[in-house]
């Protein structure tokens, strides 16, 4: 299918993407296929088990239930969706604690130019099952809540208070998982982990401020592919009926997972039929980017599709939940291939990626990391040559 060019992108400020004028020559046209990856074939397995393209290395930055190094904050368990943001000439990797019974929340780790730890701290308490979210163009942190009645707190990254951390009701109650800001359309994108779930947007009053707005629900036919629109969902507090059984031809999605945004695009991932989803936001359509069962010749590298993000190259990357415990990288010109294998960790799940505002830096997490217990989780860094 020919598509429209997508805009080169470089990683700015709050996890965003923002657009430099110039066209990336690639175009992508669903579904993507098995290839070489762009960094070449994976090396052995590093001190931390992690298979790398040559040239790339890795560290582990933090592990639940210890000290950060260089901190004296005590990190999470069950670290989930993260993301990067710039703070003056460093940054900051928010991630969230996905763990329930009100034990859920976020935390950050604040690094100075060179990547070292310089301080850390929760930004988030007392909320349930904390999955994945989105960083705004504000420079704010939207962790959702991964159960029935889950809701958006809207965080602050820079304050180091789990005290201004504020709700979202307007955003809707349902099974949150991720989130992602379209500045174009001032639109805010969120998936749904139901096995019968819905894909939404949500349209502040005004964009910046999330107190008030439109909850709206994708609508679209029972193919793969075709045009979509927009309704509205006349009660977003989802009771007595839930949100994606409010608005009839709302079209379901098989576990929304991750969520990004970038060049009049959003992609979302679903997990209960290993899909990568595409919108065309100009032009109203939408497609796959992948389909596991679509790959040929096989065999399919992508499998328990999760968390995903994007680098100012035009490169997607979608972590695994279990499958090889891999994140696969998906080229602008459709080509899908393992960027990184984390070994012995079957029983985990990779979370959390997210790149510095250089690109030059990958953050994620795995969940779960060695013992299969969420007090298990270990949080890592990648650096090397991304293309940016």
């Amino acid at each position: 299918m020919k598509r429209r060019n997508l805009l080169r992108a470089s990683v700015v400020g709050a996890g965003a993407l923002a657009f430099t004028g110039s066209l990336w020559e690639g175009a992508f046209a669903a579904p993507a296929q098995n290839a070489t990856g762009p960094y070449g074939p994976l090396q052995p397995a590093d001190a931390n088990g992690i298979q790398l393209p040559a040239g790339f290395s890795s560290r582990v930055v933090a592990r639940s239930g210890q000290t950060v190094p260089g901190t004296s904050y005590t990190w999470h368990a069950a670290p989930d969706g993260g993301a990067c943001f710039a703070d003056g000439s460093g940054w900051i990797y928010v991630s969230n604690a996905e763990i329930g019974s009100r034990g859920g929340g976020a935390s950050a780790i604040r690094f100075n130019s060179a990547g070292t730890a310089t301080s850390a701290y929760r930004i988030l308490g007392g909320t349930d099952r904390n999955c994945a979210g989105g960083a705004t163009p504000w420079n704010t942190w939207l962790s959702c809540e991964e159960v029935d009645t889950g809701r958006v707190w809207e965080t602050y990254p820079f304050s180091g208070s789990s005290g201004t951390a504020v709700v979202r009701p307007a955003m809707g109650r349902f099974n949150h998982e991720a989130a992602a800001c379209d500045p174009v359309r001032r639109a805010i994108y969120l998936t749904e982990d139901k096995s019968d779930g819905c894909f939404y947007r949500f349209l502040p009053t005004t964009w910046g401020d999330l107190s008030s707005g439109t909850l709206q629900v994708f609508r679209a036919g029972t193919a793969t592919s075709g045009s979509f629109t927009w309704a509205n969902v006349p009660d977003p507090d989802g009771s007595p009926t839930a949100t994606r059984n409010q608005v009839a031809g709302a079209k379901r999605f098989n576990g929304g997972e991750g969520c990004h945004y970038a060049s009049d695009t959003v992609w979302f991932t679903t997990k209960g039929d290993n899909r990568v989803w595409q919108v065309n936001l100009a032009a109203g359509t939408y497609e796959l980017a992948y389909d596991d069962n679509l790959v040929n010749p096989g065999p399919a590298p992508l499998t328990g599709v999760d968390n995903i993000t994007g680098s100012g190259s035009g490169d997607l990357y979608v972590a695994e939940d279990g499958g090889n415990m891999e994140i696969c990288l998906i080229t602008p010109d459709d080509k899908i291939s393992v960027f990184l294998r984390i070994g012995g960790q079957s029983s985990s799940e990779i979370t959390g990626p997210a790149f510095t505002p250089a690109g030059d830096r990958l953050y994620f997490s795995s969940q779960r990391g060695t013992s299969g217990s969420s007090s298990g989780g270990i949080t890592y860094c990648v650096t090397g040559p991304f293309r940016t």
